[in-house]
């Protein structure tokens, strides 16, 4: 047997939630043989993103609402690990817990989805299009400020439901989720990310635990994979620069070829008016300073006005 105690997984209670925390006891369990999956159990927790749902993210504070509750039980004992979409964790963890370890990342770009349209350059002027992120919606008023914008919040089963009714034309959604809960088929296109480029560390799924409990440390190690934490780190570097929250439009995407990164970054006005973009490469062990260096570099092009 295995010399561990229980691994409690702290984890949201929505399907794509319990999908991840799944896939992560499935990896534990094939890195260390003898590790039971009794001593493996699932903890769900309700945050404060789940509870409130009739007002958009960007009202309610942003940072921390879909972790905060979940990182309150690590630091409690409650739970032994907790198991995040990284897109919601904030740039900067409470004092004593530690994210050292990344799943490989899944597709990190957005899916367009509609019973009726080929994709987002077939959707007629005033077609209604939900979506509950400020930066997908900042987007579509940039690039299709014909389109009506319908607040869309929900489970991707809620807004696929919801999709069905005729309640909107089109959503959209993120590609991974959709792969981990075996909706593939219900994508009508994969947006490129020249397109729309994606949320900051779409796609990937970490694992918190307290800093201090090495062991854990030691027990995670097989499962972090290099790459994505490379472009993981490239990513939020740039976010922590901008301070980023879920009411400002930020999107990046890091990508490796071989030792070296590629950044791309975007910031946006929520009226989708003001746009900036800019890139970096370097290598991928200073990818956290390419980030970093973006970051200030989109602070410049925004301007001391930008983030409000």
């Amino acid at each position: 047997m295995v010399d561990i105690p229980p691994l409690r997984l702290g984890t949201r209670g929505s399907p794509l939630a319990l999908a991840q925390a799944l896939a992560v006891r499935t990896r534990l369990l094939a890195a260390h043989a003898g590790l039971e999956e009794e001593a493996v159990p699932l903890v769900v927790i309700r945050t404060s993103g789940d509870r409130i749902q009739d007002q958009p993210l960007s009202a309610l504070g942003g940072k921390g609402l879909f972790t905060k509750e979940i990182e309150e039980a690590l630091l409690a004992g409650e739970i032994d690990l907790a198991v995040h979409s990284m897109k919601d964790v904030p740039t900067v963890l409470p004092a004593g817990l530690s994210i050292d370890c990344l799943l490989p990342r899944e597709d990190p770009r957005d899916a367009f989805l509609s019973p009726r349209f080929a994709g987002l350059a077939a959707l007629p002027a005033g077609a209604r299009v939900g979506s509950s992120s400020l930066r997908r919606q900042a987007q579509l008023r940039h690039r299709r400020p014909d389109l009506t914008l319908v607040d869309f919040r929900g489970n991707v089963d809620t807004r696929l439901r919801k999709l069905a009714e005729g309640q909107v034309d089109a959503t959209l959604l993120a590609v991974a989720g959709l792969n981990r809960l075996g909706l593939a088929a219900c994508i009508t296109a994969v947006l490129p990310a020249e397109t729309m480029l994606p949320a900051v560390a779409q796609g990937a799924i970490g694992i918190e635990r307290r800093a201090d409990d090495d062991r854990l440390a030691a027990f995670l190690a097989p499962l972090n994979c290099a790459t994505t934490a490379a472009r993981i780190a490239a990513e939020r570097a740039m976010l922590a620069v901008l301070d980023g929250s879920c009411r400002t439009p930020i999107a990046a995407l890091a990508e490796l070829d071989g030792t070296g990164c590629h950044l791309r970054g975007e910031i946006l006005t929520p009226d989708g008016r003001q746009v900036h973009r800019a890139e970096r490469r370097g290598s991928a062990d200073e990818a956290a300073a390419l980030g970093r260096d973006l970051g200030r570099e989109l602070r410049r092009l925004g301007g001391p006005d930008f983030f409000r």
